[in-house]
């Protein structure tokens, strides 16, 4: 009985010290873990160069809450670092994918193979998203969609894909929910639209899911145009949606392809009654700054709203924080990539390491309430595919020289202004 009682003692003596330095060399392995990288992919130069060095602003605000100390409600806001490492601080690297998808391909494997990442963020071209997120389901690391809204990326069965934002179905979802509610509200009903639309995956896909509300709603699609991306000329495009005479015109463009869609329409005397947008072009500055008047009215649905910040109190910190850097305000696209690393980071810092199966563990587990963000969504939960499914989309109206949200009514700061009488 003694020699059994005293072999039970070593062996609690035994557990109790291999637990002692099992939790030693954890918190030694998170004290070395002095930073963790992340990559991150834009266009930074070509048609699209400014919606990258905004992005890179966006993600620099991002990193500056986590690194510093911000009272504000927001994951890793309060105190220095990822806390569940050591207080290690993030860094990113940036890669310029210049619009185009092999570009991506081969900038994703640089930072994967010599930059050693632990994730990878991007890439606002939804065909350039289809692509790097490929080379991170092959290198088994998590690829976090900041601000690609094509619904075919989550559904591929990919394991290593996660989305923040929502995607076009759900924006177009919002739309024609928007329009049933206009009818409500006025009498106005929706009976006919154009779309018009670029021919890369964003462009494609949103159009497809356009008709297919607009089937189920029973509205007439009067015209559907497709047009190549960044095309010299659309005057033929504009006399088609010009002849159609829908009361919606329904565009889904980047920058430069919606200033030129725009101008066009002026030059050829054609105002449509409404134009309601898939955001993109739409909600870049450099947009409204080129076609100025012509801009009055135009509505774009939208992730996020500089005047929501009643409902979501980080937003005006953040926003003064993003204007410090770039002098201007937040749009759509800077405060999606902002979320999206916040959410990306605190995965990592709650999986207390950068392994990518404890990483992809922890963004599987994430449940961050929406009052916790800086967007107008239910919070940040994703489902089997990928995808956040608490990503509620809004719609906003350019008036008096800045986008209002108009709809829903929760975060609307102003009335929408809505006559499509025929």
């Amino acid at each position: 009985m003694k020699l059994q009682a005293t072999r039970f003692l070593a062996g609690c003596v035994g557990i109790a010290i291999a637990a002692v330095l099992s939790t030693a060399a954890a918190g030694t392995a998170a004290a070395q873990t002095k930073e963790v990288v992340i990559g991150a992919l834009y266009p930074m130069t070509g048609a699209g160069a400014q919606i990258g060095l905004d992005a890179k602003t966006a993600i620099e605000v991002a990193v500056d809450i986590i690194n510093g100390d911000v009272d504000l409600p927001l994951p890793l806001a309060k105190g220095e670092g990822l806390p569940h490492l050591g207080n290690a601080k993030v860094r990113v690297v940036f890669a310029d994918h210049q619009g185009d998808p092999q570009k991506g391909r081969a900038e994703a494997e640089r930072l994967l193979t010599q930059d050693k990442v632990t994730a990878l963020v991007g890439t606002y071209q939804s065909a350039v998203a289809a692509t790097v997120s490929q080379i991170a389901e092959r290198y088994g690391v998590p690829f976090m969609s900041a601000d690609n809204s094509s619904p075919s990326l989550n559904q591929r069965g990919l394991k290593w894909f996660f989305r923040t934002t929502a995607h076009d179905e759900m924006f177009t979802q919002a739309m024609f929910d928007f329009f049933k509610d206009m009818e409500a509200k006025t009498g106005q009903k929706v009976e006919t639209v154009a779309l018009v639309h670029e021919d890369t995956l964003f462009g494609t896909d949103s159009s497809n899911m356009q008709k297919k509300f607009a089937e189920e709603a029973k509205i007439k699609v009067a015209a559907d145009i497709k047009y190549r991306a960044n095309s010299p000329s659309l005057t033929s495009e504009v006399q088609q949606i010009k002849s159609a005479d829908a009361q919606v015109v329904m565009p889904s463009s980047y920058t430069t392809d919606a200033i030129l869609l725009m101008k066009t329409m002026a030059d050829l005397g054609y105002k449509p009654k409404a134009i309601v947008a898939q955001a993109a072009g739409f909600q870049e500055q450099a947009f409204f700054d080129a076609i100025k008047p012509a801009g009055e009215g135009v509505i774009s649905r939208s992730s996020f709203g500089v005047d929501v910040g009643a409902q979501r109190p980080a937003v005006q910190p953040v926003n003064e924080m993003f204007r410090k850097r770039a002098n201007k305000d937040l749009n759509d696209n800077t405060a999606r990539e902002i979320m999206a690393v916040l959410v990306l980071v605190d995965a990592i810092d709650r999986a207390g390491s950068t392994d990518p199966e404890k990483v992809r563990a922890a963004l599987v587990a994430t449940d961050i309430p929406g009052n916790q963000t800086i967007m107008p969504w239910k919070g940040v939960k994703f489902d089997q595919t990928g995808q956040n499914a608490e990503a509620t989309p809004v719609l906003q109206q350019y008036l008096d020289g800045q986008y209002r949200t108009v709809w829903p009514t929760e975060f609307a700061s102003r009335e929408v202004v809505w006559n499509i009488k025929k």
